[in-house]
């Protein structure tokens, strides 16, 4: 039986900002925490970066942003359980969510987001269950291959890129239970979130508040747990963008080291019709970039309405 539900609000001073948590099962029978705005607008399905959280979409979390979100958080991630089967943790899992996420909203179909490795959950959806998905705006991710995308601002050789950014995930799974103790545990207050944003991994764009409670809920997660879904991700190949065919937009960050600008833009070229837009940013773009992201987003729905009419 479902958890009861609850409405947590964001102490924004001045602000109507609300967020609903409630327990959906997937088909495998893991239970998974959903979340929405509960806004009034056009239902849209939020593939989340891995491990993330709705911190992290500030401008969705307005009651007044004129789009409703439906999303969830991974497996083992933020009130999710982790599935009885541990390798049941990959793209392929993630889908099945997704869907079960829709069908418990009562969403037929609607636009899907996606943002870093949600961006491969929202494209294999489209391939997989192409009734279910009428757009997609993929932010700062590619849809699949993630790995071998990582660090191009850093000039990594792209042969090396995947099996660095594996090899890394490998070894913090295996340390992550010394590491775990202390990153569950820090402090993360205005300085922590203050360094975070001038590191070059994040923008200083980003407002402190947003950055610190995104990154606090983010720690909660230990670090074998995280690193263990990072290597089931990292084993999904490259989608077949011929199949898919619906409206699609990609929004890169020019400074991005986790899914190159380039990459991106790449991809767009081979799904006929699909916008590329490249923002000055990092990965991290809807909280440097806010407002932007939101009149692209709110811009993509409105053409996808058009279409309709």
């Amino acid at each position: 039986m479902a958890a009861p539900r609850r409405v947590v609000p964001l102490p924004v001073p001045g602000g109507h900002e609300s967020l609903r948590f409630y327990d959906v099962t997937s088909g495998d029978g893991t239970r998974l925490r959903a979340w929405t705005n509960d806004a009034d607008g056009p239902s849209v399905l939020l593939c989340n970066g891995l491990g993330t959280n709705p911190y992290a979409w500030p401008a969705l979390l307005r009651s007044d942003c004129g789009v409703r979100v439906i999303s969830w958080n991974h497996r083992g991630v933020g009130g999710s359980e982790r599935p009885a089967d541990r390798a049941r943790v990959d793209v392929t899992a993630w889908v099945e969510d997704a869907m079960a996420v829709l069908d418990d909203a009562e969403v037929e179909s609607c636009p899907v987001v996606g943002w870093s490795i949600g961006v491969n959950t929202a494209f294999e959806l489209a391939v997989e269950h192409p009734e279910r998905v009428t757009g997609l705006f993929a932010l700062a991710g590619v849809p699949g291959g993630t790995f071998a995308s990582m660090g191009a601002p850093l000039q990594i050789p792209r042969w090396f890129r995947r099996p660095l950014s594996i090899g890394v995930a490998t070894a913090l799974e295996h340390t992550g239970w010394a590491l775990s103790p202390v990153t569950t545990r820090l402090p993360v207050g205005r300085l922590g979130a203050n360094l975070l944003r001038h590191s070059g991994f994040m923008l200083p764009n980003a407002e402190t508040a947003v950055v610190e409670r995104a990154t606090r809920e983010f720690l909660t997660t230990p670090v074998q747990w995280y690193m263990h879904l990072a290597r089931a991700a990292a084993r999904h190949d490259r989608v077949r963008l011929s199949r898919v065919r619906v409206p699609s937009v990609f929004v890169a960050g020019t400074y991005d080291i986790l899914a190159s600008a380039e990459d991106m833009r790449t991809a767009s070229e081979r799904i006929p019709g699909a916008q590329y837009v490249e923002l000055r940013g990092s990965h991290f773009l809807q909280m440097e970039r806010p407002a932007q992201v939101h009149r692209q987003l709110l811009a993509f729905l409105e053409a996808l309405e058009a279409l309709g009419d």
